[in-house]
């Protein structure tokens, strides 16, 4: 059954084009669950049963597992069982009839549109330092990228007169993004005041690098968000992707659609939301214009 798996990882790894981090819940989903049938003396997947899925699943919730990290393993043994029927290892698929039931997740911390405003305005724009982190927190909040996207931005990738960025997301895919005028006009000033100081403005080089000038880590960005939570005295637990969260539910609580932001973010899948709409996808620009509340705020920095 081994070789069934390798074989799996390395379709998905062909033809889905996943990241790295992906692959490797992938591999080690599928890989308990062989384990799991060996323990019970079943040695062909054709013997796998819908019955025995379900006892598996039972068996996660008495472990204690929580309920993202079930539905997380669903959706590995599921594409599993589809990629067995499509090379013809076995010839039906036992996942098809299987259901589990829904859980509640927990919700991410978002903050509300208030802390945000007080989380942005606690960088001191009288220092080099001070003016990245507000570009940089401004920028994360205007277009909901995930921190490794934004500490990945080159210069190149932003164009402040048309305000949009350009950026990869975890498989690869591009993603162009829109952002308002007020976080252009910081972005604009950062560039102009701080970025050539540090290092020449190439399209090339990072766009908010650390204080020697290389590439920022994520626990560097995790350092300066935590500072200014607590500088701010906003008591939620704030994780690096806070204002991303607060990004994708401010837009819809404004009122903006599901798929939309659901390409902003790019998600493959918003099942967090479960929300699912019929409607073709407006145009990106006027949704993000409409409803995101600094995309029309006025005023220099």
């Amino acid at each position: 059954m081994e070789q069934y798996a390798a074989s799996f990882i390395s379709h998905l790894a062909v033809q889905k084009a996943l990241s790295d981090s992906t692959l490797d819940s992938y591999r080690r989903d599928v890989k308990q669950f062989l384990a799991y049938l060996s323990g019970r003396g079943i040695e062909g997947l054709d013997e796998v049963s819908r019955a025995g899925i379900m006892l598996y699943f039972s068996a996660l919730r008495d472990q204690g597992k929580a309920p993202a990290t079930i539905m997380r393993i669903s959706v590995s043994l599921r594409a599993f069982f589809q990629f067995l029927v499509q090379e013809k290892i076995i010839g039906q698929d036992p996942f098809i009839t299987v259901k589990l039931p829904r859980f509640d997740r927990n919700l991410p911390a978002v903050l509300t549109v208030e802390e945000t405003e007080k989380l942005l305005d606690m960088p001191r724009t009288d220092t080099p330092l001070g003016l990245r982190d507000r570009a940089m927190l401004e920028l994360l909040y205007a277009t909901g990228v995930r921190v490794s996207e934004l500490m990945s931005l080159k210069v190149g990738d932003i164009d402040t007169k048309v305000r949009f960025l350009r950026c990869s997301g975890e498989t690869g895919k591009e993603r162009v993004l829109p952002f308002g005028r007020f976080t252009a006009d910081w972005l604009d000033r950062y560039l102009q005041e701080v970025r050539p100081v540090w290092e020449p403005n190439g399209p090339e080089s990072p766009l908010f690098p650390n204080r020697t000038g290389g590439k920022m880590s994520r626990q560097g960005f995790w350092k300066v968000i935590k500072k200014y939570s607590r500088d701010a005295g906003i008591a939620k637990e704030i994780t690096p992707h806070t204002l991303r969260h607060s990004f994708a539910i401010h837009l819809l609580e404004g009122g903006a659609d599901v798929r939309s932001v659901q390409e902003m973010l790019g998600h493959a899948d918003m099942a967090t939301l479960q929300i699912y709409l019929n409607q073709a996808r407006p145009n990106l620009k006027s949704v993000y214009d409409h409803f995101h509340p600094r995309a029309q705020a006025k005023g220099n920095p």
